[in-house]
């Protein structure tokens, strides 16, 4: 049976136990950083075409990135399949985080 999470501040010690693994951690960091910047040189391009490609780019990037870490190192299945949208929180708050020396990288 799958667990509900009634806030984010529940879940997110869930979210940073299936991230236990270095190396998944890392890649998260990589995919997201490299998906944020490629997203947002596709908005800043104010070209439809260009931005669309970058979108799409930025979401294999980001999301490649940390499903190869879960299924290849952590050995478990990604919180967005089952939460999204506090897994995509959780995967900022543990970049900044990381970014800020909280987590360790």
């Amino acid at each position: 049976m799958s667990q509900h999470y009634a806030s984010f501040e529940d879940f997110y010690p869930y979210y940073l136990e299936e991230h236990s693994n270095r190396t998944n951690r890392r890649l998260h960091f990589i995919g997201s950083t490299a998906g944020a910047a490629l997203f947002f040189y596709g908005l800043l391009s104010l070209n439809l075409a260009t931005f669309g490609k970058c979108l799409l780019g930025a979401l294999l990037i980001g999301y490649g990135s940390a499903w190869v870490g879960h299924f290849f190192f952590e050995h478990n299945k990604p919180a967005t399949f089952q939460y999204p949208w506090m897994s995509y929180k959780g995967d900022w708050k543990m970049w900044w985080q990381m970014l800020t020396g909280k987590i360790r990288f």
